[in-house]
């Protein structure tokens, strides 16, 4: 029996050797339904029957990645000829390599591919990690000839940081490590862990310290760790762990397309090859996520270990994912337990006050944020603001505007060019009248900090137009809408101007726009102006 069919029994022991040809349209339908997995095993069965079918048996090699079916994958790839595959069956194929000790092989195989992306970048970089785990440095000179330029040298710096480091040369790796560090936005936290525990590794303890500074929930569970002596189990210091990271980023940098087949791919691969990287985990489930698989991003998210260091953030995705399904009470209970865990810090009860937020229930959402101000070190964060932002937010809403104004005004002492900060305190007050001329100044200051951004520039026209200077606000209120055509808020803000200016056709276009993405109460408000026209009762606030 083949290693395919030893598989395929396990997975589907009741499947005949004599496959009909309704299979095919039961594995559409499975597909069609999103039960991949039963899809590429009907895939597999159709394969097996007839080997040389090269559509189906790709097919079902696509749908076994995509379901992370990497055995059956591998045994489907290893009957068609390397220039017959797609590449993610190629990169699957390398990864088992990798995973095995195959270092030189995969390298090969990945130099030597028919596409571009295989060439120009997976097989030079694996090649370079086979050189490093060998000890040689040649394989990171190799990767310097690629212009800084390329959209792929952020990647690439990320890799010859790691290969440094696994060399065992700390102060080489490091001004590089920094480098990336300051470009890699999403991956920041990741690859901070990462170049740490190597550094924890080489016995440079004070510099893996250095490169755990941050308020993230997992840094400060890093720095812990360290502190003890122990390892963090993050390091980038294998070809395996280099090919994983370099697919993530890939996967991480494709995923802001709406197709999300080839990042889920990629993430697929990339865990066969690192197992271990939770990274890999979180990322597949909020493709899923976006892919409207919320139900199998749940389970996945549910698979990190409670040790993790990103369990954290495993778990900040899920109650955001709950709460997008509106299943509230599991989003509050699993955000409760972790402020009731040992050792509950700051970011659990910003999480915990996030859930009570969306379930509208801004009172204790404003509590939950004062306890994550409590539980934060005076010094320790620098972004210490956005809590008392998010808290006077919370207080707003909860129609405490005094104590709000003190959190803003407290968030300003620690920020005073916050441009954020100035908007919602200035606006505030404009709306309730308060210290217009103290108001428009900080809407003004706002704006000249943050010229392009439409919310402030409507704030600025508001004021304007809340001051009786008309023919200016409607200027300003018609950049705003320019700036952000879907702002309903911008839309009425105008429209009322320009209602106000005489230019009453113009104004019911504007509340026409407005309508189409306003929320309940303001879209009430909106359609009696349409039908009456503006009046006292129904002004924008």
């Amino acid at each position: 029996m083949t290693a395919l069919a030893l598989i395929l029994a396990a997975a589907a022991p009741a499947a005949s050797a004599a496959v009909p040809l309704s299979t095919y349209v039961e594995a559409r339908a499975a597909e069609m339904n999103g039960d991949e997995s039963r899809s590429a095993q009907l895939y597999a069965l159709m394969a097996e029957a007839d080997p040389a079918d090269r559509t189906i048996a790709r097919k079902a090699i696509s749908t076994a990645i995509q379901s992370g079916q990497a055995d059956l994958a591998i045994s489907l790839a290893k009957q068609i000829p390397p220039n017959e595959l797609p590449i993610d069956a190629r990169l699957m194929l390398a990864a088992d390599q990798l995973r095995r000790g195959k270092n030189k092989d995969a390298a090969a195989a990945l130099e030597k591919g028919v596409t571009s992306t295989e060439v120009d970048l997976f097989g030079p970089v694996m090649k370079a990690w086979d050189r490093t785990a060998r000890g040689k440095n040649d394989g990171i000179e190799s990767l310097s000839q690629m212009s800084a330029a390329s959209p792929l040298a952020p990647i690439i710096n990320e890799q010859k940081a790691a290969m440094l480091f696994a060399l065992g040369k700390p102060d080489d790796a490091l001004p590089l490590a920094q480098r990336v560090l300051v470009q890699s936005a999403g991956r920041n936290t990741r690859l901070r862990l990462a170049y740490a525990d190597s550094l924890v590794r080489l016995k440079r303890k004070d510099d893996a310290m250095a490169m755990l500074q941050g308020d993230d929930e997992a840094l400060a569970a890093a720095r812990s760790r360290v502190a003890d002596g122990k390892l963090l189990g993050m390091a980038i210091a294998t070809p395996s762990d280099g090919y994983a990271e370099l697919l993530l980023a890939m996967a991480i940098d494709l995923g802001r397309e709406d197709n999300k087949a080839l990042p889920i791919a990629l993430t697929q691969v990339a865990r066969h090859a690192n197992p271990g990287n939770s990274e890999g985990t979180i990322l597949l489930a909020l493709l899923y996520d976006g892919d409207g698989r919320s139900k199998e991003a749940l389970a996945l998210l549910d698979s990190v270990r409670q040790d993790d260091l990103l369990a954290g953030e495993a778990l900040d995705v899920e109650t955001r994912i709950l709460g997008d399904t509106s299943d509230y009470s599991r989003a509050l209970t699993r955000a409760q337990a972790a402020t009731q865990a040992a050792g509950a810090g700051p970011h659990d009860f910003s999480r915990l006050a996030n859930v009570l937020g969306d379930m509208d229930r801004h009172t204790e959402a404003a509590a939950a944020y004062g306890e994550a101000i409590n539980r934060t070190e005076r010094g320790a964060n620098p972004e210490l603001w956005t809590l008392h932002l998010l808290r006077a937010a919370s207080l707003e809403q909860a129609d405490r505007w005094g104590e709000a104004k003190v959190e803003l005004e407290t968030a300003l002492k620690l920020d005073p060019d916050n441009a954020l900060l100035l908007n919602f305190l200035g606006y505030g007050k404009l709306e309730r009248g308060e210290d217009l001329d103290t108001a428009e100044a900080m809407i003004r200051k706002a704006s000249a900090l943050r010229p392009d951004d439409a919310s402030i520039t409507d704030s600025l026209g508001w004021a304007l137009f809340k001051r009786g200077r008309v023919d200016e606000a409607i200027e300003t209120l018609s950049r705003a809408a320019a700036g952000d055509p879907s702002q309903a808020e911008i839309h009425e803000h105008l429209g009322d101007a320009l209602y106000s200016a005489g230019r009453r056709i113009e104004a019911r276009f504007s509340w026409q726009a407005a309508l189409i993405t306003a929320e309940d109460q303001a879209k009430s408000r909106l359609e009696r102006k349409m039908e009456l026209g503006l009046n006292t009762a129904n002004a924008a606030p």
